[in-house]
C-alpha cells in the first residue's frame, strides 16, 4: 500500500508535466488531477489536495524553460504597476517573470492582450488574503524552479480602500489592507529568504509610498496621517474585530497608509538583520502617483476622472503606468540599485508641490515625484526610522504570521543612515554592546 501511494504520486507528477509541456487537447490540470485522484482513497486524496493545491497545481521542471534568464516573482500583475513592471522586465529578454496573482484566468487574458511571450513568463495563483495561499504559492514556485534559487522578489500587490466606512476582512480574519498589503508579503519574504540567500545577486523589493512618509506633502499634509501608535491592534492579534494597527477606530485611508509604513519598516529590518549575512539587496521605492491605476477603483467616478488631471497639472505628481513600471523595473535590474537599504525615488521625492523648472528645455514640473527626473536615494521619515517601533512591528508580525527567522549574521547593521549624508553606518560585531546610536537584536 505504501509503495502504491508513492507510485500514485509519481504518476501524478508525470501527468502534470505532460499537460504543461504538450498542452494535450487543452485539458486543464484540475480535470486530470481530479480524475486521477478518484482511484485513490478519500483520505489520501485529501492529503494530496493539501500538498499540491489542486485548484492550481504546481508547474514542474520550469528550469528548462527559464534557461539563463533571471527568475523574478512580481505580485499583482493583472493591472497597474505590477503589469507595467512585468511588461518591462519581459521586454528585456533577460527575465523570466512569475506573475503571482489572485485571478489566474484574468491574468492569462491580460498576458495574451499584452503579447507576453510564453517563454518569458508563467502565471501562478497567489491570494494575499490567505496565509495558506501564500504557503501554497511558495510550494508551487519551488516545484517549478526546482533547486534553482530565486533572483528577484517584488512585493507590489496592494489594495486601497479609502471610501469604506466599515472594514472588510479576509478569510483569515484580518482587515484586508493589513493582510494583503503587509502581513502576507511579510510571510512571503520569510518563506523565500533562505532560498534567495543561495543566489549571489538576489534582490527583495517591497513597494513603498509617500503616503507612509510624513516628511512628504502626500504623507504629512494630507489627512489622515500614517501613525502606528503603540501597535495595540497588532498586540491584540490583529484579527476581527481589530481593524487598525494602532487599535483605533477604522479609517480606510489611514489603514492603507499604515500598511505602507509597515512595508517600509519591514524592508529596513530585513536589511539591518540579513543583508550582510545573506548578500540579499533589500530596497523599497516610490514610483510616483499612478493616478489612473486600479488602486483607486474604490474611489467615486468623479474622483477617478478628475484626480489624474489634478495630479498632472496642479501638483505635478502624476506618473503614467508605463513610466512607473520602468521605474520599478530599474530597481529590479539597474546595477545602481544593488545598494541595499535604499528608498528609491524620482523627481524630488514629493516633498514639495511641483514647480516649473525653466532652466530646462520647455520646462518641466519638478519636485513632486512626478514624471521625469533622475533616480536618487530618498529619505525615510522619522517614524519609519524608529528602531524600537520597527522591531516591535517586526516581532508582532512574525507572531501573527507564525514565522520564525534565522538569527542575524555575525555582524548586523544596528544604525543606518543610508540617505542622510550626515550619518554614518555603524556596524556592531559579535558580543559587542550597541552604542547610543544602536539597538541590539536581543
Amino acid at each position: 500500500e505504501k509503495y502504491l501511494k508513492m507510485l500514485s504520486i509519481l504518476l501524478l507528477f508525470v501527468i502534470i508535466y505532460n499537460v504543461q509541456s504538450f498542452r494535450m487537447n487543452n485539458i486543464n490540470n484540475k480535470f486530470i488531477a481530479n480524475k486521477f485522484s478518484s482511484v485513490i482513497s478519500s483520505n489520501d486524496r485529501s492529503s494530496l489536495q493539501m500538498a499540491f493545491s489542486f485548484d492550481n497545481l504546481p508547474k514542474v521542471l520550469g528550469g528548462i524553460t527559464v534557461g539563463n534568464k533571471k527568475l523574478c516573482v512580481v505580485t499583482g500583475t493583472t493591472s497597474g504597476l505590477g503589469l507595467s513592471t512585468a511588461r518591462e522586465l519581459i521586454k528585456t529578454g533577460r527575465y523570466y517573470v512569475i506573475c503571482a496573482v489572485r485571478d489566474v484566468e484574468k491574468m492569462e487574458q491580460v498576458a495574451k492582450e499584452n503579447g507576453f511571450d510564453r517563454s518569458n513568463h508563467t502565471i501562478m495563483k497567489l491570494d494575499l488574503g490567505s496565509f495558506q495561499s501564500v504557503k501554497d504559492f511558495v510550494f508551487n514556485l519551488k516545484s517549478f524552479k526546482s533547486n534553482r534559487p530565486l533572483d528577484r522578489l517584488v512585493c507590489n500587490a496592494a489594495v486601497y480602500q479609502p471610501a469604506l466606512s466599515v472594514p472588510r476582512y479576509t478569510e483569515d480574519g484580518f482587515e484586508e489592507q493589513l493582510q494583503i498589503n503587509h502581513l502576507s508579503h511579510f510571510l512571503l519574504c520569510n518563506l523565500l529568504l533562505e532560498d534567495m540567500k543561495r543566489n549571489k545577486d538576489a534582490r527583495m523589493i517591497i513597494v513603498g509610498s509617500i503616503t507612509g512618509n510624513d516628511n512628504t506633502v502626500g504623507g504629512g499634509a494630507v489627512y489622515p496621517i500614517a501613525d502606528l501608535g503603540d501597535l495595540k491592534g497588532l498586540e491584540q492579534g490583529g484579527k476581527k474585530p481589530v481593524s487598525m494597527i494602532d487599535g483605533d477606530v477604522f479609517n480606510g485611508a489611514k489603514a492603507y497608509k499604515d500598511s505602507k509604513v509597515c512595508n517600509m519598516m519591514t524592508m529596513l529590518e530585513l536589511h539591518r538583520r540579513y543583508h550582510i549575512s545573506t548578500g540579499i539587496t533589500f530596497s523599497t521605492m516610490y514610483p510616483g502617483c499612478i493616478a489612473t491605476t486600479q488602486l483607486f477603483r474604490e474611489k467615486r467616478t468623479w474622483f477617478r476622472k478628475l484626480f489624474p488631471l489634478f495630479m498632472k497639472y496642479v501638483t505635478g505628481g502624476f506618473v503614467s503606468e508605463e513610466e512607473a513600471g520602468q521605474r520599478l523595473a530599474a530597481v529590479v535590474d539597474d546595477e545602481k540599485c544593488k545598494k541595499s537599504g535604499i528608498y528609491w525615488a524620482w523627481n524630488g521625492g514629493a516633498k514639495t508641490i511641483a514647480y516649473l523648472d525653466l532652466s530646462k528645455k520647455n520646462g518641466i514640473l519638478t519636485g513632486a515625484g512626478g514624471s521625469g527626473g533622475e533616480m536618487f536615494e530618498n529619505d525615510f521619515s522619522a517614524k519609519i526610522l524608529d528602531r524600537v517601533k520597527s522591531k516591535k512591528m517586526f516581532d508582532l508580525s512574525s507572531k501573527i504570521t507564525g514565522v520564525t527567522w534565522p538569527q542575524p549574521g555575525p555582524e548586523a547593521v544596528v544604525e543606518q543612515g543610508f540617505n542622510n549624508k550626515n550619518k554614518k553606518t555603524v556596524v556592531s560585531k559579535p558580543n559587542e554592546s550597541p552604542n547610543k546610536k544602536g539597538l541590539s537584536f536581543a
